[in-house]
This record gives structure tokens, sequence and C-alpha cells, in this order.
């Protein structure tokens, strides 16, 4: 293991702020047994710790350590079922929305900007979360061409951020359709008075027409035995004239599966899309108007949840436990690392449908 960390210059109880701080030995042949996965699961158990975690991590996907080690078979189980089996159809999409999006309106809250949106900000010219959130809707909005009185969908629409600033900036009406109750009940809340509705719906199930659709960090957790399916059913939804912007995290390399203790521990059956994945499924379906790559920004924005997530701790603690709140430390510095190595990258797609013959001019 010494070597291996060498490798990405981490030191074993060394004293730099991303050296490995090791308090119980057991962490090595869990490593080399089950990976990434007993990385992760060893740090909530506290077998380690470090200073500065998202440096760390960082050294480590630079150098590709974590694909040095063994998956064990819980990895391997996953990948399997990758492969043979629909893991986001709509009964298995479910999970997702019971594990991480309900597990408390209250601890995003905390961590989020006063819009709540738990996706990439934009951080040109912002020097807060709330500035770097709004600088996003407005570039979204923009990209759209949202004018009053437009019908808009927004698929995934969280906790209504993007609905209530629409309706209220832009003049235009929003449906957003979620899958979590928790999510439900606040975005209502939040978008009460405004012509914006918000139900309890699958994308699967739309059956209506729309000047805009939009969707917002969603589409993670569609999967690539779906991608076909979810463009078909926005092509369905946009009206001959429209426009559909894709905001979504995504990979350099086409797979089927996500990292084994993301999967296991914070987003069941979630995956990133590649360019080739994206490609393939708007063939025949939408032209490609603007294509953004965001990746820098989400590195920030992971990080100012994380410290927005430590101050209130003392606030919503006696909800949560110790593990989890090292499990959510991990989750947020690991993937601000991977935005920072480039191996995960944010991309906003404008697709227009091949009836749309308007000049697109692009936003930045």
């Amino acid at each position: 293991m010494r070597k291996l960390f060498n490798k990405a210059d981490i030191q074993i109880n060394g004293s730099r702020p991303w050296d490995i701080q090791v308090h119980d030995s057991s962490l090595y042949a869990n490593l080399f047994k089950k990976g990434s996965l007993a990385f992760g699961e060893s740090y909530m158990d506290g077998l380690w710790d470090c200073e500065k975690l998202d440096e760390l991590t960082f050294r480590i996907i630079r150098a590709n350590l974590d694909r040095e080690v063994s998956r064990d078979f819980r990895a391997i189980l996953y990948f399997l079922k990758s492969k043979f089996f629909n893991q986001q159809s709509v009964n298995k999409v479910q999970e997702v929305a019971k594990k991480h999006y309900d597990v408390g309106n209250d601890l995003f809250a905390a961590m989020l900007d006063k819009r709540m949106m738990y996706s990439c900000a934009y951080w040109d010219n912002a020097e807060t979360l709330d500035q770097a959130q709004e600088n996003k809707l407005e570039l979204i909005c923009q990209k759209l061409k949202l004018l009053p009185g437009q019908r808009v969908l927004d698929i995934g629409c969280g906790w209504g951020g993007f609905a209530q600033y629409a309706a209220e900036k832009y003049k235009v009406e929003v449906v957003g359709i979620t899958i979590s109750k928790q999510q439900l009940q606040l975005a209502k809340e939040r978008c009460a008075n405004l012509p914006v509705e918000i139900r309890l719906q699958d994308y699967r199930s739309l059956n209506e027409k729309f000047d805009r659709v939009v969707s917002i960090g969603m589409f993670e957790h569609v999967g690539y035995k779906n991608y076909f399916d979810y463009m078909q059913t926005v092509r369905n939804a946009l009206k001959d004239d429209g426009l559909f912007l894709l905001h979504t995290i995504g990979g350099n390399v086409s797979l089927t599966t996500i990292d084994p203790w993301i999967n296991t521990y914070i987003f069941p059956n979630a995956m990133m899309p590649s360019v080739a994945q994206i490609g393939k499924s708007i063939e025949n379906k939408f032209i490609l108007e603007d294509w953004h790559s965001l990746g820098s920004n989400y590195d920030l924005t992971l990080m100012a949840w994380m410290d927005r997530f430590k101050h209130a701790w003392s606030q919503i603690r006696e909800k949560y436990d110790e593990r989890f709140y090292r499990m959510w430390i991990y989750y947020l510095s690991t993937c601000a690392a991977s935005f920072r190595a480039k191996r995960n990258n944010l991309w906003q797609i404008v697709l227009s449908p091949p009836t749309n013959l308007k000049a697109y001019v692009s936003v930045r």
C-alpha cells in the first residue's frame, strides 16, 4: 500500500494535509480485497482520517490508484446487474428517492443555496453560492430563449428552484415533475401563488406538449438502457419549434455503472452518460445546437456545499449520527476531487427538434 500511495505522492501517517492518517491497520487488507468500496466504508467507520480529504482523493484519482486494487463480490454483482437488468426501471428508480432525496429537507436546506438547487452552479463573477446558482438559472433561461406565456416542463424539478425562478423572472408557466415525496411537498410550498404545477410523476408517463423542456441534474438517474426512450419522451413532449436543455454530469468513457461506494451509499443505480451515449440517443430525434462544458464549476460547488454542511452540522446532528456525517463528508469530498481531476464533467446541452428551423445563437 505504501508503494501505491507513493505513486500519488501520499504518505501513510505523513505530516501534509493530504496524507492519510491510519488508525487501524486492518484497512490495508480490506483495500486490496474490496477496492474503493472498502476505502469509503473504512472512512465511515473511522479507520482512517485526512485533513484535506478532497486533496487526498484528487491525488488517488489522478494516479489511477482506484483502478489498481480489487473489486469485491458486491461490486462485481453490481456490474453484472447493470448489464442484464434495467436498474432504472419505473420500480427501481424509486430507490434513489427513498435513500437520498428523501433523507431530509432540513439537511438539504442547510447545505444548499436559498433556492435549494442541488446541481452545479455557475461561478463566473460570483462570490457566493447564492450568486453562483442564480447565475446558473439565468444562463439556462437565456439558453432556452424563454418568453412570457410559454409552457415549460422541468424533468426532475427538485425543490422547485428553477420553476420558481423562471416563473418569477420570465413569466412562464412551469410543470415540474419529481419522484421524491419530500421534494414535492417543499416545491409546492415554495412555488405557491406562481403559475407552477409540481407533480409526483415519472417522466415515462408524460403525454402533453410544451414550448420548452429542461432537465437539471436528473439525467444521471436515467440509465443507459433508457436513454433512447428518455429522448423520445422529451421529443414527444416538445412542440415543433421548441428547445430542450439538458444539464448533466458526464463521463469521459462509456460505462454502465458508477463507483461502487457511491452506488451503495449515495445514488443507487445512477450512472454518468458519455458523449457517445448521449450522441447515439439523440440521433434522428434532435439537432445539437450547443454543448457547453462546465466541469470546473462543480468542484467549487461541492466544496461550498461541504462548508455549509459542516457549519450547519451542530443544528441538524440530532437527526443523524456520526457515521452519516463521515459518509456525507466523504461523498462531497470525493466528488469534488473527481471534477478537479477531470474524470467527471458537467455539460449543458441545447437540443432542438429537426422541425425547428430557427437559427440558434449560443449563450455564454
